[in-house]
């Protein structure tokens, strides 16, 4: 059998930007370039879920339905894609089965087709119930695994999961390599593992933290992958995931040839170059070239961005350093958690607060001792005696579901946000994010929403604009900065 072309999802409007750009990027930016998405012949874009969702009405004003239904409009036929975490949905907790139910039914019906499904800690059980739902309402179902390295992971150990995600039914398989950690050869061996074992299509998702993206790719093409993501090439690299492009020059004239035009991919990239510089400059990280120290501290690319944002926010940025050296600490502490959401939030908060109080779980996040009571899942590995103890002193731990605790929660959502809800997507959106999604709509209420084809366009921050002040006396002690509130670091570690 001849080999097949290689596939490629475009991750510019979701993974990309939110990798690099703080997940700023609004629906008008979209909308001109929508077209020519179109006529590159990707096997999906994806372009929705994630932060995105959050990020919209957050940050945007936008409603994040109307995204779908409005590119849809101008891009009708490329399959749109979503990340989905699970029983987690969008947000950083679990919800009840009738809310997970009603998001994907609403999805499919706005336009989703393919979803990416996947769960933090690996666990199968916070992924059941969305794979269900997905395969009831006709979507395809891709069941991930959530790729890291740690001593109690491993390529056997992946690949039972992947079987396992098959027997649930599974339609194809993804290795979602959030944080860059998987080299190339890793990626040839786990590839043709799974293709072997397993016999599904599978796709690899990867960032180009490390800088060796393009290589993994390439050795996951030679081991038979289906599908490879990557970005357009000027929202690309760095944190986000390898250019197509380059993908794209690789493969021309082989066997694997994706069958892409590099002219009309070339033409893409300019529109995007001049949507970042012209939009959304404000929310550039500084982070440039690759960091073969993610293999260390792994943190995902989606959450790099906004670290650097919090800490920049928060007069602290001289302490990026110590807090990429404290998550491995936290997060061996926590049971080497794959970090992705909600897992990195929870890990990468704590470790900022470790860092900023000067003294190691000092002040526990409510997120964390929620982990350590089994409310987010079951950990790969046992969690430190200690921290369990400062967390939860001597709770036990509950053992099954998390979800099977909680009660049903859409028709109380609906009577909560009473007729400020005019859809049941509305009735979701403040299920899932409940003071964002209430502003949001009190705003549309009140007709203070721009259309959402109206590009949000950032004012960039004048350096001058504030004159500088006076030193201080030289015998007046520094003033130490408040201790940021747990909430405030929280909102912002959103990543994948």
């Amino acid at each position: 059998m001849s080999p097949k072309p290689l596939g490629i999802t475009d991750t510019t409007l979701r993974d990309a930007h939110q990798s690099l750009l703080a997940t700023r990027m609004s629906t008008g930016a979209m909308l001109p370039i929508a077209a020519k998405l179109e006529a590159v012949g990707y096997h999906s874009l994806e372009m929705w879920g994630g932060a995105t969702f959050d990020s919209a009405m957050r940050f945007l004003k936008e409603d994040p339905w109307e995204r779908i239904r409005t590119l849809k409009k101008v891009a009708p036929n490329t399959p749109y894609q979503m990340l989905l975490r699970g029983q987690n949905i969008l947000g950083y907790r679990h919800y009840p089965d009738d809310i997970v139910e009603k998001f994907v039914e609403l999805a499919v019906k706005n336009g989703i087709n393919i979803f990416r499904i996947f769960d933090a800690l690996n666990d199968t059980r916070n992924m059941a119930y969305a794979m269900q739902a997905v395969k009831k309402y006709g979507g395809h179902v891709q069941g991930a695994i959530s790729y890291t390295i740690s001593p109690v992971h491993s390529l056997e150990a992946f690949v039972a999961l992947a079987q396992e995600l098959k027997e649930m039914g599974a339609d194809s398989i993804c290795i979602k390599d959030m944080a860059a950690l998987c080299t190339p050869y890793a990626a040839y061996e786990l590839v043709g593992r799974i293709k072997e074992v397993v016999g599904l299509p599978v796709q690899l998702h990867t960032h180009d933290t490390s800088g060796f993206s393009v290589a993994t790719l390439m050795k996951a093409a030679e081991a038979g992958v289906d599908v490879v993501d990557a970005a357009i090439s000027s929202v690309a690299s760095g944190s986000s995931q390898p250019p197509i492009e380059s993908v794209v020059a690789i493969f021309r004239e082989h066997e694997r040839d994706t069958g892409l035009d590099l002219k009309l991919l070339s033409e893409i990239s300019s529109y995007f170059t001049k949507v970042r510089s012209d939009q959304l400059s404000e929310f550039e990280t500084g982070l440039t070239g690759a960091d073969v120290r993610v293999l260390m501290y792994q943190i995902p690319g989606g959450m790099l961005s906004n670290l650097v944002s919090q800490l920049r926010q928060q007069g602290a940025e001289n302490r990026y350093e110590d807090v990429l050296a404290e998550v491995p600490r936290v997060r061996e502490d926590m049971g080497y958690p794959p970090l992705v959401t909600p897992t990195s939030q929870i890990v990468g908060t704590q470790a900022v607060v470790n860092v900023l109080t000067g003294e190691r779980y000092k002040i526990i996040s409510k997120e964390v001792k929620d982990y350590c009571l089994g409310l987010y899942g079951r950990p790969p590995a046992p969690l430190n005696p200690e921290l369990v103890r400062k967390a939860i002193g001597d709770r036990t731990p509950i053992s099954g579901r998390p979800a099977d605790e909680i009660e049903p929660g859409f028709e109380k959502a609906k009577e909560e946000i009473g007729d400020l809800a005019t859809s049941d997507e509305d009735v979701i959106s403040y299920t899932l994010f409940p003071q964002q999604a209430r502003e949001f709509l009190e705003l549309r209420r009140d007709g203070k929403v721009p259309p959402i084809e109206e590009p949000r366009v950032f004012a960039k921050k004048a350096a001058a604009a504030t004159p500088a002040k006076p030193a201080a006396p030289a015998a007046a002690p520094a003033r130490p900065k408040p201790m940021v509130p747990l909430w405030r670091i929280s909102n912002r570690l959103r990543n994948c």
